[in-house]
C-alpha cells in the first residue's frame, strides 16, 4: 500500500476547475484548493453509519465522522471517487451513491470542494481498518446527540448541517 501522503491529487481554483497535481501530503503543506467526496450512508431504516477515524489520518485524526469519503484522486470524477471511498471504507461492493450538491470548504489555511452524496446499504459492512476505529448504526436523533458531546471531523459537521438543512427545504424519503 502506498504512503496516502504520495497520493497525487488535483489541485483546483475557487471554481473547481483544475490548475495542477501535487502529492496529498504537499496539497495539505502548502494548504491548496483540492477535491474530496462525502456519502451519508444509510441503512433501510434510517440509521447512519457513524465512524471514528484511525489515529494515523492526516486530517483529523481519532474524531467522528459520519460520511464515508475522502480525497479524489487526479483524473479521477467525484462519482468515480464517491463509488471507490463508498466500497472502500464500508468493504462493501455494489454501492450505488446518489448526487445531492457540492461546496466549498474552506478552514484557517485549507480548502476544498466537497461533492456530496447519499446511498442505502441494506448488508452487512466490513470497514478498512486503516480508515475506521469503531463503528456503528445511529437515528439521526441519537446521531444529532453525538454531535453535542463528542469531537467530528469540521468538514463532516458543516456538510451534515448543509444536508439537513436540503432536506428541511426538500422532503424526501429518508
Amino acid at each position: 500500500m502506498t504512503n496516502p501522503a504520495e497520493e497525487l491529487l488535483d489541485v483546483v481554483d475557487e471554481r473547481d476547475r483544475v490548475i495542477g497535481t501535487a502529492p496529498r501530503g504537499e496539497v495539505y503543506r502548502q494548504g491548496l484548493t483540492h477535491r474530496c467526496v462525502f456519502v451519508l450512508v444509510r441503512d433501510p431504516a434510517g440509521r447512519i453509519f457513524v465512524h471514528r477515524r484511525t489515529d494515523t489520518k492526516l486530517f483529523a485524526p481519532g474524531a467522528y465522522d459520519m460520511f464515508v469519503g475522502g480525497v479524489v484522486g487526479s483524473g479521477e470524477t467525484y462519482p468515480e471517487a464517491a463509488v471507490r471511498e463508498a466500497e472502500e471504507e464500508l468493504g462493501v461492493r455494489g454501492i450505488a451513491p446518489r448526487p445531492l450538491f457540492k461546496f466549498l470548504y474552506r478552514e484557517e489555511k485549507l480548502s476544498w470542494w466537497c461533492d456530496m452524496y447519499e446511498a442505502e446499504w441494506d448488508g452487512p459492512v466490513s470497514p478498512q481498518e486503516s480508515e475506521v476505529a469503531w463503528h456503528t448504526w445511529l437515528t439521526p436523533a441519537e446521531l444529532a446527540d453525538r454531535l453535542d458531546r463528542d469531537a467530528f471531523v469540521p468538514d463532516g459537521r458543516e456538510a451534515y448541517r448543509r444536508y439537513l438543512e436540503l432536506r428541511a427545504e426538500r422532503p424526501g424519503p429518508a
